[in-house]
């Protein structure tokens, strides 16, 4: 299949689907309105110095959801590392509620040490972030967090540092389907 881009019916089903797997960031704000809970997939590093993730909600101007409102008003946010553990309640907070989605999935919150933001207690890694940046891409945004504070699970790491083999991570695929890192393999890059 060869297709100019500007002709295809859904970019993002060929994005989303050639694009795998993808991080989760499962990202809990404090806002107006309480807390919010939400899952998203375009997610990843963008910077180790200083330390800055991103995450790319759809909506922009008044179209935005709660988590990226919340964002631009308070200038924090928290992204919880999605584990097998926990992708369950991850698909739980996806659903469109009146409730809190830390009660909607059952999940035990943790408060903040360095941003006003719970976290997900169970979860093995979640960074606390301040805004760095906001930038509106055609109907989409993306936000920058700076992070601020890392809280890493004992048992994820091994002498002291994130152990991968460990760190059961889910990652995004297409429609319904998900990957973890359970079938891992080792390479040595060349010189």
């Amino acid at each position: 299949m060869e297709v100019d881009i500007d002709e295809l019916d859904s970019a993002y089903r060929l994005l989303a689907g050639s694009v795998i797997p993808r991080p989760i960031a499962w990202v809990s704000t404090r806002g107006e309105d309480g807390e919010n809970l939400a899952p998203y997939s375009f997610f990843n590093v963008v910077s180790v110095a200083p330390p800055v993730v991103m995450f790319a909600p759809v909506g922009v101007g008044e179209d935005l959801k709660d988590t990226p409102r919340n964002v631009l008003d308070t200038e924090e946010f928290v992204v919880n590392v999605v584990t097998m553990d926990l992708v369950e309640a991850m698909n739980a907070t996806s659903a469109t509620v009146e409730k809190s989605e830390f009660e909607h999935a059952d999940l035990e919150r943790a408060e903040g040490v360095r941003v006003d933001v719970p976290r997900v207690a169970e979860a093995k890694v979640a960074f606390e972030c301040e805004l760095y940046n906001f930038v509106e891409i055609g109907r989409s945004s993306m936000v920058l967090g700076e992070i601020v504070y890392a809280h890493v699970a004992e048992d994820a790491t091994t002498g002291g540092k994130v152990d991968v083999t460990k760190l059961d991570a889910v990652g995004r695929l297409s429609g319904s389907y998900y990957a973890s890192t359970r079938d891992r393999f080792s390479m040595e890059r060349p010189p």
